[in-house]
């Protein structure tokens, strides 16, 4: 439940961080350059505060590795590992190559070609990773696949175009980038660190951006807001759940329960903008649903399946 429940509010976050991008981007309230570099600048400032906090809420590092060691006989490296947790420089070089091509490319797609793009993109990456390192997704597992990304096409089906060739290779830079920094996080044990010195580690990556594009910036204070926000929730906070959500979740379920992410944006705009209810929505999602929930237990409903005797004979 625990792990539902992170998973949840993790793509809850990242619909925020749709709606956020989309009234940033879409309304041209700021440029794509300087929209990534203080999202991630918020994120860091977000992220690190947080986590001197909760450094300084602890009277040691070391008491809270005894205790976590005493009540669940953790091995010795594990806590090696959870003391040093300081994120990775692949795992930033992914999440600032995420943001700056997402950014990039959202300046020249519309919603729903974008979303196409790269939630096609994750998919493919994990389940390539996957299959190369020896993960095979059984039946099941693939019929909750086309399932689930069917009634996502559906969903976003009347808002596609042809994307411009450039949009089409960013999005797709950018699914990429973020399909890695996913199967990152399954690694993680401590989310929070790891997110935290992920953000900071791309700071060398943000200043570079601001001294080549600084001469052409286009802000305005709603555009820094929604940036700011971006960054610092819908951001820091959501990928840190996510990390705490991940090492629980295979690369595939990783990879369909975000497809749930569109659907979310979508109910969030019923609920807070007044937007109609479609025939179009409903649909969508209980296809999505129905097929992560194949997806998810799958590997359940073929254990019941071999376990139960066989009539014949």
């Amino acid at each position: 439940m625990k792990t539902v429940f992170y998973t949840l509010l993790a793509l809850c976050a990242f619909a925020g961080n749709s709606i956020l991008c989309r009234l940033a981007l879409g309304e041209n309230t700021i440029d794509a350059a300087s929209f990534t570099n203080i999202r991630l600048v918020s994120g860091i400032v977000t992220l690190m505060m947080i986590y001197a906090f909760v450094n300084l809420t602890n009277k040691s590092a070391n008491k809270v590795t005894e205790s976590v060691a005493k009540g669940s006989n953790t091995h010795p490296q594990k806590l090696a590992s959870l003391k040093s947790a300081t994120g990775t420089w692949w795992a930033a070089a992914m999440l600032f190559t995420y943001a700056v091509t997402f950014s990039y490319a959202y300046v020249t797609l519309d919603t729903g070609t974008g979303a196409l793009i790269l939630f096609a993109t994750v998919q493919l990456t994990l389940i390539f990773i996957g299959l190369i390192t020896g993960n095979r997704l059984n039946a099941l597992e693939w019929l909750g696949l086309l399932l689930a990304f069917s009634g996502f096409v559906y969903l976003v089906l009347p808002t596609l175009s042809t994307p411009s060739l450039i949009g089409f290779i960013l999005m797709s830079i950018s699914g990429i980038a973020w399909g890695f920094y996913t199967l990152a996080g399954r690694q993680s044990m401590n989310p929070l660190a790891d997110t935290s010195f992920n953000f900071l580690r791309t700071l060398p990556f943000v200043i570079v951006l601001l001294a080549l594009t600084i001469a052409t910036a286009d802000i305005s204070a709603q555009g820094v807001g929604y940036a700011v926000m971006s960054g610092a929730v819908a951001s820091g906070l959501g990928y840190t759940i996510w990390y705490k959500a991940l090492p629980s979740l295979s690369a595939i379920q990783a990879g369909v329960v975000q497809l749930l992410v569109p659907i979310l944006a979508a109910v969030g705009g019923v609920i807070f903008a007044g937007e109609s209810l479609s025939m179009r929505l409903i649909i969508a999602s209980l296809t999505i649903l129905g097929g992560i929930l194949l997806v998810m237990s799958s590997k359940h409903l073929i254990a019941l399946s071999a376990s139960k005797p066989s009539k014949l004979g």
